[in-house]
């Protein structure tokens, strides 16, 4: 018996969403799954060129905008092109780059994948009617959120450490983003996905000998991009979604079709989430009050 795929998605005619990272991998499947369901899709890209070239292989409705999450200018730049959408994607991300920072001074992964797309969602959350949906990764399960320390300047530099650092803030943040819209008596939802194991470009910036095993992988056992773009997809549109829910593939969280799933303990703490909310919030410059609707 088959499982939820983009034939269950319902009709979006009328609907906008944003997608970050929409270039290729799972960006450029989650696009294509909501255009050709009938939505305007805004592809919020850093590479234009590499952006136009997607869009020409989608049918449906597109707009290409810049977005580059590694520098809050942008963000906040590409957020005041913005009137109204439906959901907002936040899929973009690198995975397991040399130490770097990003142009405000973040380490690079957790100033992109997080800490931009907090400070996109804090600057959109007024003009979005539905959904906020995180893409988080399995990884998250050995991330550990040092508040004191979030940039790696006095921690021994890991990437995939850093990695999974980025990809639990994720989590807890789209947990609290819940907890506040529902306190704040909004029916908008806040939820997440993961692809599993996805053989997508991000694999492929590690800039080291384990890219060779990384595409051994990809090539042999990983699932492909538009498989791994179902959960995110689910969260985005599936009327049975709930608040909160976290959504990945069904055999043993690495490959299939979408279910909700679990996180680890560390993701509900409460207490840590609110303190890294406040921590981004000093980060970003972006005072992410949440009103309701």
């Amino acid at each position: 018996m088959g499982g939820w795929n983009t034939s269950n998605i319902p009709d979006l005619t009328g609907k906008t969403y944003i997608v970050t990272g929409a270039t290729s991998g799972l960006g450029a499947s989650t696009a294509r799954g909501l255009a050709e369901a009938g939505a305007m899709v805004i592809m919020a890209c850093r590479n234009e060129i590499k952006a136009h070239e997607v869009a020409k292989t989608i049918r449906g409705k597109t707009q290409i905008r810049v977005l580059d999450l590694a520098d809050l200018a942008s963000v906040r730049a590409f957020a005041d092109t913005v009137d109204h959408a439906h959901g907002l994607i936040n899929n973009a991300g690198v995975m397991a780059v040399p130490y770097g920072h990003t142009a405000d001074g973040f380490e690079t992964q957790i100033g992109t994948n997080f800490l931009g797309h907090f400070a996109l969602t804090g600057l959109l959350l007024d003009r979005i009617s539905e959904r906020v949906v995180n893409v988080s990764s399995i990884t998250h399960y050995i991330g550990r959120i040092d508040l004191e320390d979030l940039n790696w300047e006095r921690r021994a530099y890991s990437r995939f450490g850093a990695y999974a650092q980025t990809k639990l803030a994720v989590l807890m943040f789209t947990y609290e983003l819940q907890r506040r819209l529902l306190a704040a008596g909004s029916a908008k939802l806040a939820l997440a996905a993961h692809p599993g194991y996805a053989a997508t470009e991000i694999n492929s910036k590690t800039q080291n000998l384990l890219e060779q095993i990384i595409d051994l992988g990809n090539r042999l056992i990983a699932q492909n991009a538009d498989m791994g773009a179902l959960p995110t997809l689910f969260a985005a549109t599936a009327p049975e979604a709930e608040p909160a829910g976290y959504y990945g593939p069904a055999h043993f969280n690495w490959s299939g079709h979408p279910v909700r799933v679990s996180s680890n303990a560390a993701s509900h703490d409460e207490k840590v989430a609110a303190q890294l909310w406040e921590l981004a919030e000093r980060f970003t410059g972006v005072d992410f009050t949440v009103h309701p609707d």
